[in-house]
């Protein structure tokens, strides 16, 4: 199975530009590398850092320690309830016919 992940996303360029050099083995040392997720499947050992809240919030406290397993789930998740919530927003299109 491929993940691509960042296809078409604009959230790499939204990234601080000390996320790879600083920030992420600051998070990575300070969880001890151990995911914070923590789903079925988890593979305990971290590689990645989650947001825990959605969005561009890159302090701290909003960050964690997570596996590439956990971390794909979660992020698709809510990828997923995302483009859910979106389409709730749309009124069902009429059928042509009864235009």
């Amino acid at each position: 199975m491929t993940f691509i992940a960042w296809e078409g996303s604009t959230r790499r360029d939204r990234l601080p530009a000390n996320w790879s050099t600083e920030i992420v083995p600051r998070i990575l040392a300070r969880d001890g590398r151990r995911c914070l997720i923590g789903l079925p499947g988890c593979t305990v050992h971290a590689t990645e850092v989650d947001h825990i809240r959605r969005g561009d919030d890159h302090r701290d406290t909003n960050l964690q320690a997570a596996c590439t397993w956990c971390h794909g789930k979660k992020s698709s998740a809510e990828g997923n309830d995302a483009r859910t919530r979106y389409s709730r927003r749309r009124p069902p299109e009429r059928h042509p016919g009864l235009l």
